[in-house]
């Protein structure tokens, strides 16, 4: 199970089979969990990004959709992603 994520409510994909193989499971990010918003988006919409910081996992959700998907990665890949941007590498 991917780290953070011992407690979140996995669902299962209907085009999964039963008897194994390749299957797909989501997990939702707690109704609690506590965006925020990157300091570097504007006021005035265009492209946000928020992120939600679990135990060991770092939520990333477009601001605009809410409700849609969120890209799940370890704490520790989130700080390299950081670094490199501050260091100008990306």
């Amino acid at each position: 199970m991917f780290p953070g994520f011992s407690t979140a409510v996995w669902r299962k994909s209907s085009r999964s089979g039963s008897s194994g193989g390749a299957c797909v499971e989501i997990a939702f990010v707690p109704a609690t969990a506590d965006w925020r918003k990157s300091s570097r988006s504007g006021s005035s919409g265009g492209q946000c990004v928020e992120i939600t910081v679990q135990p060991s996992v770092v939520g990333i959700r477009d601001s605009k959709d809410a409700a849609g998907p969120v890209l799940a990665v370890s704490r520790d890949a989130f700080g390299a992603f950081l670094r490199a941007i501050d260091s100008g590498r990306l």
